[in-house]
């Protein structure tokens, strides 16, 4: 089966390039924030509140996730009384002014006031983020809706290239001996040039809105089909087995593998940009929840290995476990939406991801959480850990530390395999039994 060709009034190829971009912004960003998260955390919530300090970056980091639930939950409807262009030019000016708000901040205020402003700097991101995502997936599902599977891994393939991208950009920043600003200062430059492009073209209308489906029938979709939640809720789950341990790494592993924990971002980013060309031959194969099912497996492994490296090594190998298992799951699970409820269009793409992203906004302070006690417990007390000083003692400390924040989250692939196996034969049985 070929694609429907998109409108003659619309470049496919341009705008396909575009979402790429706009989502390689998002992706940058994400990898900047990681990548910096420990300077920040050192520089701005360590003078403020040391003992906490790691729930504090947590909750920083989570206000990127909260920024990009709100924008997505609030756009998604209304993607095509806005237009995807207007919410595409949006994402770009939210990328460059979170950028320049949080390197401004040092200037901006004092004590406390500069994590207030740096948590609002890395939300007004994520914004952007959610602008991205409200717009990119609905538009290529309309402009490959018989391929949307593999397009749209292809399309979130280039989110692990924009984290393999920021994540060098980051370590030639620290390379120079400049501080955590210029690695959030990079975040404008793709932000920018997405934004000049999406200038130039003219954009379609969403499947939903190409298949005729009114504004209240769309909304109305997820209600008069319950099942629909049920992915909202397995989309929760996955987001905090991908996303969550990958915005922690920099925080957690730096001190306790004896390289920057940004390394592992990028390496096992590398390995999903290859797989997630593969997703579509795959889905095939296995189906789409065949293929998630069989994701969750590595996944758990790999989390649990991460929770226990204590070198270079058998960190490489369990972030190579780890990517294996999560590399099609945000995407997969985008096109599982598509495929089956294509008249609630944006708005139920949307809502999935907005579940996906309110995940990492309550898990990221939870694992902070986590973090902090365990290494509290570790040391002795409050009073002990704030007078231990840089050496095996507190590597001790925070490695104890950083295994028991992954181990928590480990357990997440464990229940995804059985939801997954359970929709697998649900949906199997339907189809046999003629309801599909």
């Amino acid at each position: 089966m070929t694609d429907s060709p998109a409108p003659d009034a619309y470049n496919r190829t341009a705008l396909f390039w575009i979402c790429v971009l706009a989502l390689f912004t998002a992706a940058v960003a994400f990898s900047m924030r990681t990548a910096a998260s420990d300077a920040i955390r050192q520089a701005v919530f360590d003078p403020i509140d040391p003992a906490n300090s790691g729930k504090m970056i947590g909750g920083a980091l989570g206000a990127a996730f909260s920024g990009f639930a709100f924008s997505l939950l609030v756009l998604s409807p209304f993607l095509d009384v806005i237009g995807a262009k207007r919410v595409l030019l949006l994402a770009a000016c939210s990328f460059v002014g979170g950028s320049v708000l949080m390197v401004l901040a040092p200037t901006l205020g004092s004590g406390a006031g500069v994590g207030t402003f740096v948590i609002l700097g890395m939300a007004l991101t994520g914004v952007g983020w959610g602008c991205t995502e409200a717009s990119i997936n609905p538009m290529t599902a309309a402009l490959y809706p018989a391929d949307k599977t593999h397009r749209l891994n292809v399309l979130h393939a280039w989110w692990p290239a924009g984290i393999v991208v920021g994540g060098l950009a980051s370590i030639g920043v620290g390379q120079l001996g400049l501080d955590w600003r210029w690695d959030i200062a990079l975040i404008a430059v793709p932000g920018i040039a997405f934004g000049l492009w999406t200038l130039t073209q003219k954009f379609p209308k969403t499947e939903s809105a190409a298949l005729g489906v009114g504004f209240s029938e769309m909304i109305a979709v997820p209600f008069r089909r319950p099942t629909f939640w049920i992915f909202c809720a397995i989309m929760f789950l996955t987001a905090s087995a991908e996303l969550a341990p990958g915005s922690w790494v920099d925080v957690a592993l730096t001190h306790t593998v004896g390289m920057k924990g940004i390394l592992l971002l990028v390496y096992v980013s590398a390995i999903m940009f290859v797989m997630r060309h593969f997703a579509g031959m795959l889905s095939h194969r296995f189906s789409d929840m065949g293929l998630l099912w069989l994701c969750t497996v590595p996944a758990a492994l790999g989390l649990y290995l991460l929770s226990v490296a204590s070198s270079p090594v058998t960190a490489l190998v369990a972030a190579t476990v780890w990517a294996v298992g999560v590399a099609f799951m945000w995407p997969t699970m985008i096109a599982a939406v598509a495929y089956r409820y294509p008249r609630g269009g944006a708005w139920t793409i949307g809502l999935v991801g907005f579940a996906g992203a309110m995940a990492i906004q309550l898990v990221l302070p939870k694992l902070g959480a986590i973090y902090d006690k365990a290494k509290l417990e570790r040391a002795g007390g409050e009073a002990a850990f704030a007078a231990l000083q840089p050496g095996p003692v507190l590597n001790d400390v925070l490695a104890y530390a950083a295994t028991r924040s992954f181990q928590v989250v480990a357990l997440i692939p464990v229940v995804l395999f059985v939801i997954f196996g359970a929709v697998r034969i649900i949906e199997r049985k339907r189809r046999l039994g003629g309801e599909g």
